[in-house]
């Protein structure tokens, strides 16, 4: 049985690992979300609800989510809560991890209790190659969090197409953010993906803590 699940944040990395897990022959069954209360969370991104719910009717595959406080390590015990809701019903787990170490040996723990098999489509795969492979999917990604500096507000819900993807390369050579974002540095979510039935148009706020916090806040949603 090649039955899976995909811890699924809605941003570029795990619908690609998602896409890519589905290329090799794993028959996805569920979305796993965790929902952290906090833009800070150690190990999590914290996506819209609504359009992870749209993303996932799109996808046509179950929406599973987990409520997380956000607390350095007891983000784990969250984790192994949401992996046992599918306990006995797939083999496999797969992430869109590409370099976060931190975060990597926590889900390979966590899954290696359970009994689950880890996949890891985009693992040392690099930043660059992982927006390039998007970009070739013909990915509509989106911003929906900054917390660096070289990037304004005026980045956030842009689609990233090639000629902003080579502007974004540059910016993070010059101010030093990571270009994947897994320190946190940005979020991002996917409008459009080959694996969806419909490309998602959404209108949204942007909410502003000082110079280098900018948030996307979604207020309507529609799966076109």
């Amino acid at each position: 049985m090649n039955d899976a699940a995909v811890l699924f944040t809605g941003g570029k990395d795990s619908c690609l690992a998602l896409l890519l897990a589905k290329k090799r022959g794993y028959n996805i069954k569920y979305l796993l979300t965790i929902l952290p209360n906090s833009y800070d969370s150690y190990m999590y991104h914290k996506p819209s609800l609504s359009l992870l719910k749209m993303q996932a009717k799109m996808l046509g595959i179950p929406l599973i989510t987990q409520n997380s406080k956000s607390i350095k390590e007891k983000e784990v015990n969250d984790l192994e809560k949401l992996l046992k809701r599918v306990k006995g019903k797939i083999d496999f787990i797969v992430t869109g991890g590409v370099a976060s170490k931190y975060q990597a040996t926590r889900i390979e723990k966590t899954t290696k209790k359970l009994g689950f098999k880890l996949i890891n489509p985009l693992w040392n795969l690099g930043a660059e190659k992982v927006w390039k492979e998007c970009l070739k999917n013909d990915f509509d990604i989106i911003l929906t969090k900054i917390c660096c500096e070289g990037l304004g507000k005026e980045w956030l819900g842009k689609i990233i197409n090639k000629k902003l993807f080579d502007e974004l390369v540059k910016r993070s050579k010059k101010y030093g953010f990571n270009l994947e974002g897994e320190g946190g540095e940005f979020e991002t979510s996917v409008l459009r993906m080959s694996l969806f039935k419909n490309r998602i148009k959404i209108e949204s706020e942007i909410k502003s803590e000082g110079d280098y916090r900018h948030f996307l806040e979604i207020k309507r949603i529609k799966g076109n």
